[in-house]
């Protein structure tokens, strides 16, 4: 009997092993054929800046996926998510009030151009988030550390997160990326240098009910002192940067 137990025990965790095996496998071949997209090739050069490879693989984002890029800027990050959850999911190119009429001037040049069917824009009625459908993956880079700014300050990121977590479907991940600063600082810098404490940011998401899953170190540059603002060209485009998962139970 014991030696029939270990056996299944063992088949169990082969089989596990292997499943995973299998899901990383075809996530790391996902990710490669939403790179090499040709339709994407004017943005390709920036993928090893921006390390995307690792960043995704990291976020866990997958076919079928409902997923939110809030404050996409250029699209970059959209153009490639579009690829990764493929024709049965749905990506959000998200903006606040305060930038709608600045995104939308965009649109002819951007989004409605390259005609991508999984990719819905979406401009708030007000600057927090909200969806009409659940989101598996809430994604927000190099954005955070502009909530607070202007005064704005902790209370502006506790109704943002907490406007997130409600969007999220449960075990749902918000994925955040951004400038770090010098541990402690918590939102010292974020007005003029444009970054925020690392620390800082974790505590706060937890705080209206994610948990926190970890921390991807892809993007960290200990030649950055934390001392310059990020649009100094002295480190522009190669700031120390935190990237950290949290789901929502």
């Amino acid at each position: 009997m014991i030696r029939h137990a270990l056996f299944a025990t063992l088949a169990i965790v082969t089989a596990g092993g292997l499943a995973a095996q299998i899901h990383r496998t075809d996530a790391g071949a996902t990710i490669a054929a939403a790179l090499a997209d040709p339709a994407r090739a004017d943005q390709a050069t920036d993928d090893d800046r921006r390390m995307a490879a690792q960043v995704l693989a990291f976020s866990g984002v997958k076919p079928g996926d409902t997923v939110v890029d809030y404050l996409p800027g250029r699209y970059y990050w959209t153009r490639i998510l579009t690829d990764m959850v493929g024709p049965s999911g749905k990506v959000l190119a998200m903006w606040p009030a305060a930038l709608a009429d600045r995104s939308a001037k965009a649109l002819p040049d951007t989004l409605l151009k390259w005609k991508l069917a999984n990719v819905g824009y979406v401009a708030n009625p007000t600057n927090l988030p909200s969806a009409s459908v659940p989101v598996d993956l809430f994604w927000t880079v190099e954005n955070y550390h502009d909530i607070p700014r202007n005064g704005a300050g902790e209370p502006a990121l506790r109704a943002f997160d907490g406007a997130v977590f409600r969007m999220l479907k449960s075990g749902g991940t918000y994925l955040v990326v951004d400038h770090a600063d010098v541990p402690g600082t918590a939102l010292a810098g974020t007005q003029d240098k444009h970054r925020i404490d690392p620390d800082f940011v974790k505590r706060q998401i937890q705080s209206v009910g994610f948990r926190f899953v970890g921390a991807s170190p892809a993007l960290r540059n200990p030649a950055d002192d934390h001392a310059k603002s990020v649009f100094d060209p002295s480190i522009r485009g190669h700031t120390d940067q935190f990237i950290y998962k949290f789901r929502k139970p």
